[in-house]
């Protein structure tokens, strides 16, 4: 048996040698596509502001003095009313926020373009057990008029009850609702009795496009839960539900921790947010993304057999163009298709996109439609 003392004296003798590292780096990071914002990297100043929060010991499961602070954050943007709720992604965001605004029988009505119903899994439906009611919307768009295809029903117990009316800013298809559009929504889904959601995974593009502060089309406007987006904006991970209204929201905690979405070590998804939105980080990037894929949508253009397909108001410029040059550039440059058999593709610029990355695009499917 070996000696107390010697094992107290000489730790190294029973202690292994901590392992070198075997991380490297495995990725070219010149290369930059257009497939995704999510494709891009983390703003330097937000890595920045993470190892900031590193070190020492924090109250976890929010209660850590990053996320006491991201309040005042958040209040400066909407208001002395709202109140933040750090969650992991954006799809949790969305069905945390559904969750506090319905009932078991509730229902939403979104555009059958809308994230919600197209982009993740059922997870509104399947986890949040709401109904969501679709309606066909031009650029991704819903009006009043459209909101009433769906707005019926709610003493008829055959039917799930309209509750919410769920929009998207910007919107899919890289549209973005103005002030007055939104408070007409708000206005008219008020006036039935339901409550609005915005989806602001890329509510930075949405106000840098129209040259206002986010509140304007939000808490003044009469929004009563936003999910806010950073992922996208230059943030490592974490979105918000951000509550506007409190009384039109329920048990918002407990939906958090219920839909697994509560981070034990909060403190790493406020801090990004502080050195999003405390100063001015948030409009520079989406400011940045909006011009590349403007100056994106000017090269298209002038490109033979290409057809924009929707207004360029924000990060993203939807085309079509022949299947087989889309194929093809797919090889040069990582995009998406949208509709594989009509030919539409959709470009996506990022806060770190650069004039040489657009313009390198457009060089190449130029070539390419010119084979």
């Amino acid at each position: 048996m070996a000696d107390p003392a010697t094992v107290e004296d000489h730790p190294a003798e029973t202690s292994p040698a901590p392992a070198a590292t075997d991380a490297r780096r495995r990725h070219d990071p010149g290369v930059r596509g257009f497939a995704s914002d999510n494709y891009a990297g983390t703003h330097p100043e937000i890595l920045a502001a993470l190892a900031l929060a590193n070190g020492g010991h924090q109250t976890a499961y929010g209660g850590d003095d990053y996320t006491a602070h991201l309040q005042e954050v958040f209040r400066a943007h909407f208001g002395p009313g709202a109140e933040a709720f750090p969650v992991f992604n954006g799809t949790g965001a969305n069905v945390v926020a559904l969750q506090a605004l319905t009932d078991r029988w509730g229902a939403v009505i979104c555009a059958d373009s809308a994230h919600i119903n197209v982009d993740e899994c059922g997870a509104p439906e399947r986890v949040g057990g709401l109904k969501l009611l679709t309606v066909p919307a031009e650029h991704g768009k819903l009006t009043p008029e459209l909101i009433e295809r769906e707005a019926y029903g709610w003493d008829d117990e055959h039917r799930a009850m309209p509750q919410v009316v769920s929009i998207t800013q910007n919107t899919e298809l890289g549209t973005v609702y103005t002030p007055q559009e939104i408070r007409a929504i708000c206005e008219h889904a008020h006036e039935r009795g339901m409550k609005v959601h915005l989806d602001g995974a890329r509510i930075a593009n949405a106000a840098a496009s129209l040259g206002v502060p986010m509140r304007e089309f939000t808490t003044d406007a009469g929004v009563d839960v936003l999910s806010f987006g950073g992922t996208k904006n230059g943030m490592l991970f974490g979105e918000a539900v951000v509550v506007l209204n409190p009384g039109a929201v329920r048990a918002m905690k407990h939906l958090r921790k219920l839909s697994m979405q509560l981070a034990s070590k909060m403190r790493f998804v406020s801090v990004q947010f502080e050195a999003l939105l405390a100063g001015d980080l948030w409009l520079r990037s989406a400011s940045h993304a909006n011009a590349m894929a403007r100056r994106l949508a000017e090269g298209v253009r002038t490109v033979d057999g290409v057809e924009i397909l929707h207004p360029v108001q924000a990060n993203a410029v939807f085309a079509r163009l022949p299947h087989d040059v889309g194929e093809r550039l797919r090889k040069r440059h990582r995009f998406y298709f949208w509709d594989e058999a009509a030919g539409d593709v959709r470009w996506m610029c990022s806060f770190d996109t650069t004039e040489e990355d657009v313009d390198g695009f457009v060089a190449a499917l130029r070539e390419e439609m010119a084979r």
